[in-house]
């Protein structure tokens, strides 16, 4: 979706401004052009044949880094999501134009790139992938999940052609440790960045509004077409996945987003084995939060509670209305999960991705005015953009 922004929050000490999330224009018409281009060598085949001596000069530092740049990016690739139109209202003939494009990674030998949610949404029955050798790839997109700005494609390329990522982790990253982003922008070669992680456990916004957490901070520029692809460590292992970045003009500022691999890896294990993401719930449907503030309603009301489903189970109740529709009586109103206070959709879905399905919670809720308490046992529901 080209030109998408969304908005990070100011809560809590969050940051506020736009978050570019994909290539402009510019980069459509620069992708369209490398389509035509005949396969170039790859970058690392086009540095051995210059004669790897250069890298006799290079300090020890500034060596490690070509080695990484030149291991991971055989697993960056350009994704292309297309879409069929016609031309002319008078013509029957159609064409493929791209819509949106971005960078992304090769996960495993089986075929699965990750790339980011925003690269692929909307009319996404035609998406392309071109691997590091310039090999052009049709497609499937396996799943995704919005809310973490995350999707799963799946190519039908000869294992060989194929070199996944290398997988690290990201729960005991430090600040101002190295981070390598490498991209591959509108198709033409792989891009490489470097600098520092310079902040941890920030928060931004997905595109459906969901609060992506712990997200990682870095002033390696993440410039418009290298999202989707791989934030690196010294050792060339991946840590996060590149998203967007803060600026009002479109052009890196030097800070730039990435969401955390352990997230990536937990959610892109489940879409592959299953096609989507499933988690703990409490089997309920809950009212926007626009209609609670304009009622100065804290907390999160219940709309309905399925009568089998684990909050309805736990003594919680929806909201009840009469035949023109007036309230007769307000559903119950969860104010904490566990013992961390929710204050909106966002805090409370948060708070129940931190538990498993078939655990029980304490939930406090209003009812009547006056605050109560019920154990839950959560049950399996699928994550689902709203």
């Amino acid at each position: 979706m080209i030109g998408t922004t969304a908005r990070v929050a100011r809560a809590s000490g969050r940051l506020t401004a736009p978050l570019v999330l994909s290539a402009a224009a510019l980069g459509l018409a620069l992708a369209a052009a490398a389509a035509s281009l005949s396969p170039r060598a790859p970058p690392a085949a086009r540095a051995a044949a210059a004669g790897d001596d250069r890298l006799d000069a290079l300090q020890p530092d500034e060596r490690r880094v070509v080695d990484v740049f030149r291991d991971a990016s055989r697993s960056v690739v350009f994704v292309s999501n297309n879409a069929m139109v016609r031309r002319s209202f008078f013509s029957r003939n159609v064409e493929e134009v791209p819509v949106g494009s971005g960078s992304g990674f090769v996960w495993d030998k089986a075929g699965h790139v990750i790339t980011n949610y925003h690269v692929v949404a909307g009319d996404n029955r035609s998406i392309t992938v071109t691997l590091e050798d310039g090999s052009l790839h049709r497609a499937q997109l396996v799943g995704s999940f919005p809310d973490r700005e995350l999707a799963v494609l799946k190519i039908p390329a000869p294992a060989e052609k194929l070199h996944p990522i290398r997988i690290g982790r990201s729960g005991d990253l430090l600040v101002g440790q190295t981070a390598l982003a490498i991209g591959n922008p509108f198709g033409l070669d792989h891009t490489l960045t470097v600098g520092v992680i310079s902040a941890l456990g920030r928060e931004i916004r997905a595109l459906t509004g969901r609060t992506i957490a712990d997200v990682i901070q870095t002033d390696a520029a993440i410039n418009p077409g290298s999202s989707g692809g791989p934030l690196l460590s010294s050792r060339g292992e991946l840590i996060g996945m590149n998203t967007a970045i803060l600026s009002p003009s479109g052009v890196n500022a030097g800070i730039g987003f990435a969401v955390p691999v352990d997230i990536v890896r937990r959610y892109v294990d489940q879409i592959i084995k299953h096609g989507k993401v499933r988690g703990a719930g409490l089997g309920v449907i809950l009212v926007p939060d626009e209609w609670a503030r304009a009622y100065r309603i804290q907390g999160v009301v219940i709309d309905s509670a399925d009568r089998r489903g684990a909050a309805a189970k736990g003594g919680l109740r929806g909201t009840r209305v009469d035949a023109t529709g007036e309230i007769e009586q307000l559903g119950d109103v969860i104010t904490a999960i566990g013992g961390k206070d929710v204050r909106d959709l966002n805090g409370l879905r948060d708070e129940l991705e931190r538990h498993a399905v078939g655990e029980e919670v304490e939930v406090t809720f209003l009812r009547d005015g006056a605050q109560r308490k019920a154990k839950v046992i959560l049950q399996e529901i699928e994550l689902r953009a709203e």
